[in-house]
């Protein structure tokens, strides 16, 4: 097989060392900065390559790190598994996206033992898994967003055949599976990018230091380098989609942006294996030029992250108004309706957490509302908190299902954070399982300086690298079997399923949702075609004047329908879903 690498920061030689033994590599005449070999090699064949006489370095495009990011990498044949089942194809439109980590899913942390749990989203009616990043880093347990190694997987969660027997089990239960990846920087420890080429650059600066180089010179490796890792995944593992992580943190001032050549190279490989294939955006931006079609000056990805009507919604359920919530928490209802109808709570608005306007308006005669995805929690929102708290720790069971109406029955692509289906109990904490001490230390140490100026102990900040810490994250699988938990499946249920039979609910029109709400009295009630989600946030019963007759057909708790006037009489926090008659 051939063996080759990007090194132009070799001088003289580069070394293939193949189970042992070295031999060396050859200058591609065609292809500045390669060098190949041909030798012989197996499935598992353990390689690595060396610089100038330098130690042994793991293959930048390494399929397989089984010894972690530090060891030698192995040989993987793609071609040798046998797929049981073809991918369902589903696209966005009428999708139901549920973010999994496959570390806390189950106790066991693998892929295998979250795969056995698939059954459960089946139940529940989602379309696509969306799993959390699943590349190579330091120890066991993790987020994933330190990864190295862009084309391989975990080994602890089981490596490349689990994560193939993950996906081919979603599909043959027909459920799509979304990765999310992350292009903005690599980890600390484990990365030997640098010792190759130019990968990174000091012409622009990142929160994690040099940035990712996509602009500078060598940037056209870089960038092949990218491209290649997340065609890989859609290809080789057969992956539906691909989540992008902070795709404002990619520092990138050419004309044709790393961002649109990856978009046109996953729609020209949709096209080549006929299935739908898509890309969702993780964007702090506010900007809808982000899935705006390339055609029509756009980035041209499929979808993308909408934080501000999380954020409508965190403070219309919490109160909370501190740091990025305090534009939104002066009038929440009336954030949460902006955002319902137009998107974008900053639409080029004043921003008082950042100091400026921001944002963008969204052309809503134009732009389909299953671009954008509405959650009200994420791994982000849960577990950057100090305590990892989730909604459930502060919020009734009725507000929950207000929630959960919210974004179920709302315009936009739905998703939910594992375990928010049924009200879970177990926090979300951030956890690491950094090898090096030092930098162990640093991050202990940064997270409960960062929390301190918050006005939080340090005892009270979990410690990210304490065993415990991440246990305390896993889900509860004996929760859903008792209450509240069990009512909050059957509701979250109730809604997906009346989500995929009412049309109504997918349709992609933002300009025709009407939105209507009452701030001091806390209701809120919108239209989608003949359906209408009335939510009552407020701690007494209200009556809410719909002008109109309608038949429930959904509703947490006792919910008549309205009277001969058209009211309609909700209880304290709670919510229901009526048809025109």
């Amino acid at each position: 097989m051939l063996f080759e690498v990007w090194a132009p920061k070799a001088e003289e030689r580069v070394e293939l060392q193949l189970e042992g033994e070295r031999r060396p590599l050859e200058r591609d005449a065609r292809r500045d900065g390669w060098w190949a070999v041909d030798a012989e090699a197996g499935e598992g064949a353990r390689y690595g390559f060396a610089l100038d006489g330098g130690p042994v370095l793991p293959d930048p495009r390494s399929r397989r790190q089984p010894d972690g990011p530090d060891g030698p990498s192995a040989v993987v044949d793609h071609a040798a598994y046998a797929w049981r089942h073809p991918s369902p194809s589903r696209g966005l439109r009428g999708a139901v996206l549920y973010e999994l980590h496959i570390g806390t899913y189950t106790p066991e942390g693998t892929l295998d033992a979250a795969a056995g749990r698939l059954g459960h989203l089946v139940d529940l009616g989602v379309t696509h898994v969306e799993l959390m990043p699943l590349c190579p880093f330091p120890g066991r347990h993790g987020w994933g967003y330190e990864g190295v190694s862009l084309w391989a997987v975990h080994e602890p969660y089981g490596g490349p055949e689990a994560l193939k027997r993950f996906v081919d089990t979603a599909h043959g239960l027909g459920l799509g599976v979304v990765l999310d990846v992350v292009h903005n920087h690599l980890g600390p420890s484990g990365n030997y990018l640098p010792a190759f080429g130019p990968y990174f650059t000091d012409t622009h600066h990142t929160p994690w230091g040099a940035a990712v180089n996509l602009d500078a010179p060598g940037s056209d490796e870089v960038r092949a380098f990218l491209l290649g890792s997340a065609l890989a995944w859609l290809r080789d593992y057969r992956i539906d989609g691909l989540r992008l992580d902070a795709v404002h943190a990619l520092a990138d001032t050419r004309a044709l942006t790393f961002l649109e050549e990856l978009s046109a190279a996953v729609d020209e490989l949709s096209a080549e294996q006929g299935r739908e294939l898509f890309l969702i955006a993780e964007s702090d931006l506010g900007d809808p030029r982000t899935t705006r079609p390339r055609e029509a000056g756009g980035l041209g990805l499929h979808a993308q992250w909408n934080d501000d009507f999380h954020h409508a919604l965190h403070t219309t359920l919490t109160g909370e108004s501190q740091g990025y919530y305090a534009d939104f928490a002066r009038a929440p209802l009336g954030a949460l309706a902006k955002t319902l109808q137009h998107v974008f709570f900053h639409d080029g608005t004043y921003s008082t957490f950042r100091g400026r306007r921001h944002g963008r308006p969204v052309d809503r005669e134009r732009t389909p509302a299953y671009r954008f995805l509405a959650y009200a929690q994420t791994h982000d929102q849960v577990g950057n908190r100090a305590t990892g708290d989730r909604l459930a720790a502060s919020c009734s069971p009725g507000l929950l299902a207000c929630a959960a109406a919210l974004v179920l029955t709302g315009p936009f692509t739905p998703m939910l954070f594992m375990g928010e289906e049924w009200g879970a109990g177990t926090p979300w904490q951030f956890f690491t399982d950094h090898t090096d001490p030092e930098l162990a230390e640093a991050v202990r140490t940064g997270r409960r300086r960062e929390f301190a100026e918050h006005g939080w102990a340090a005892e009270d900040v979990p410690d990210p690298q304490d065993p415990a810490t991440r246990d305390r994250s896993c889900l509860d699988w004996t929760e859903p079997e008792r209450e509240p938990h069990a009512a909050l499946l059957a509701w979250h249920r109730r809604l997906i399923a009346l989500r995929a039979a009412q049309p109504d609910l997918t349709d992609p029109d933002l300009a025709a949702v009407r939105v209507a709400h009452d701030e001091s009295a806390r209701w809120l009630a919108y239209r989608r075609g003949d359906l209408r989600i009335v939510l009552n946030f407020a701690k007494e019963p209200a009556r809410i004047p719909l002008g109109a007759p309608g038949r429930v057909l959904a509703a947490w708790g006792d919910v008549d329908d309205p009277d001969g006037a058209g009211v309609l009489s909700l209880p304290a926090e709670s919510c229901a879903v009526l048809r025109d008659v």
